[in-house]
C-alpha cells in the first residue's frame, strides 16, 4: 500500500512513522523549504504524550524539555500579580517549543520528505488517487493522507474552499525568538505573561540566550494585517514590562495568524483523509494541538492496520471525533481565562490561581485542565480482546 502525506508537521510525521512500521510505502510533501523548527512553547501530554512513550520517543523528549515549573502574571512593571507552581514529581508535561517535537519525529522517520513541494491537483476513484504535485510531477498512491494544517490544500482541494471550515475565535496570535542573554536571564525559568483587557505578551527563557515571545489579542476581523510587526507595535507599544526592548526588534520570520478552530462534516472523502489541524484543529486556546495530532495519527494508522480502508477511514473519525469537539469546547470556554475581556476577569483569574497554589488543589487544578482522549490509547486489537473477554465472563 502507498500512502502520500501532505505536511511534515507533527501530525503527518507522526503518521508516517507508524504507516512505514506497518509496511506501507511512504512519501511526504511539505511546502516548506525545509523542517519548521518555530513555533511557541507547548506544554505536551496527555493522549499524545502516551502515544510517544508507545513510540519509544519520550524519554528524547523529556531531555529535551525546558524547566518551565512556574506561571507568572505581571504588571507593566513587571511586577508579579500572581502565580502558579508545577507541584513535585509531575514528571508527564513536557514543555517544549513545536519544533523540537517535530524534529524528535522527524529524526526517527525514513519516509523521504520532498520540501518546497505541495499539492496541485487531486483526482481519485475506488482504487487510487492520481496527484500531481506543483513541481510537475505525479503520484499514483492508495491513500492521500491532508495532514497540511489550518490552511490545507488537500482540504480545499477535496473539501472545498477554506471559509466553509474555519471557525475564526476572535483574536490573532504571534510567536518569535529572540537573542538576547540579559531578557533571557531576567525571565529565567518560568513563563511570564502581562494581561490587560484583549491583549496577552508571554515571554520564556530558551537555552542558548535566547527569549521566546507569544502575542494574543482580540481582533474580530480574521483578516490578517499586511505588516504583521507594525500592526504588534501598535497594539502593545505603551504596555510597558520588556515589550519597549523587544518590540523594535521582531524578527521577519515572525508567526502571525488568526486564532481558529475547524470544524468539517466528514474527514475523509473516498481515498483521501485529513489529519491534525487540517480538520480537527483545536486552538491555542485549548492548548493541546500537539497531542491530540498525535494521538489521531495513532488511531487513523490503529484503523489502516485492520486492512479494509474505507471502514478504518470511517472508524478512525468515529474514534477521534468525540474527544476533538470535547477539547474544542474546552478551547472556547478558556478564552476568557486566557485572554480576559475585562479588568473584573483579570482580578478573578488572578484570585483563581493564588487559591490553586495552595497544596492538593494544585493538582486538581491541574487535571481539570488535563485533555480527555485516553481511552484512545487502547488499540483495536486490545478492544476486540476486551469485548471477548467480558461477552465470556
Amino acid at each position: 500500500m502507498k500512502a502520500l502525506i501532505c505536511g511534515a508537521g507533527i501530525a503527518g510525521l507522526a503518521l508516517a512513522w507508524h504507516l512505514e512500521r506497518d509496511g506501507w510505502d511512504v512519501e511526504l510533501v511539505e511546502r516548506a523549504p525545509a523542517l519548521r523548527t518555530g513555533g511557541y512553547m507547548i506544554d505536551f501530554y496527555g493522549a499524545g504524550y502516551e502515544v510517544t512513550e508507545r513510540m519509544g520517543l519520550a524519554t528524547r523528549l523529556r531531555e529535551l524539555r525546558h524547566p518551565v515549573r512556574e506561571l507568572d502574571y505581571v504588571d507593566r512593571d513587571g511586577r508579579r500579580t500572581s502565580r502558579f507552581v508545577l507541584p513535585p514529581g509531575f514528571s508527564r508535561v513536557v514543555s517544549l517549543p513545536r519544533g523540537d517535537l517535530a524534529r524528535t519525529l522527524a529524526d526517527d522517520v525514513v519516509a523521504p520528505v520532498r520540501h518546497g513541494v505541495t499539492i496541485e491537483t487531486v483526482r481519485q476513484d475506488a482504487h487510487q488517487v492520481e496527484v500531481t504535485l506543483t513541481d510537475g510531477t505525479h503520484r499514483t498512491v492508495d491513500l492521500l493522507v491532508g495532514a497540511d494544517g489550518v490552511h490545507s490544500r488537500v482540504r480545499e482541494l477535496v473539501f472545498g474552499p477554506e471559509e466553509r471550515y474555519l471557525r475564526h475565535l476572535g483574536h490573532h496570535v504571534a510567536a518569535c525568538v529572540l537573542t538576547d542573554p540579559e531578557l533571557s536571564a531576567q525571565i529565567g525559568p518560568r513563563y511570564r505573561m502581562l494581561t490587560v483587557p484583549g491583549l496577552m505578551a508571554g515571554a520564556y527563557a530558551l537555552p542558548e540566550d535566547r527569549l521566546a515571545l507569544l502575542f494574543l489579542h482580540r481582533e474580530p476581523d480574521p483578516a490578517l494585517p499586511a505588516d504583521p510587526a507594525a500592526a504588534l507595535r501598535r497594539h502593545y507599544g505603551d504596555l510597558g514590562w520588556i515589550l519597549p526592548e523587544t518590540l523594535p526588534r521582531l524578527p521577519a520570520d515572525l508567526y502571525y495568524d488568526q486564532v481558529t478552530q475547524v470544524r468539517i462534516g466528514s474527514w475523509s472523502r473516498g481515498r483521501v483523509v485529513l489529519l491534525g489541524d487540517s480538520c480537527q484543529a483545536v486552538s491555542l486556546f485549548a492548548g493541546h494541538g500537539a497531542s491530540m495530532a498525535v494521538a489521531a495519527a495513532w488511531v487513523l494508522a490503529d484503523e489502516l492496520a485492520a486492512g479494509d480502508l474505507p471502514t478504518a477511514l470511517t472508524r478512525y473519525e468515529e474514534r477521534m471525533r468525540p474527544t476533538i469537539d470535547e477539547v474544542q469546547a474546552f478551547g472556547r470556554r478558556f478564552i476568557e481565562w486566557m485572554a480576559p475581556s475585562s479588568r473584573r476577569r483579570i482580578a478573578a483569574r488572578d484570585w483563581l490561581l493564588r487559591l490553586a497554589a495552595l497544596p492538593g488543589v494544585n493538582r486538581l487544578f491541574l487535571t481539570s485542565l488535563t485533555p480527555g482522549g485516553h481511552e484512545l490509547i487502547t488499540s483495536r486489537a486490545d478492544r476486540l480482546t476486551a469485548r471477548k473477554q467480558r461477552r465470556t465472563a
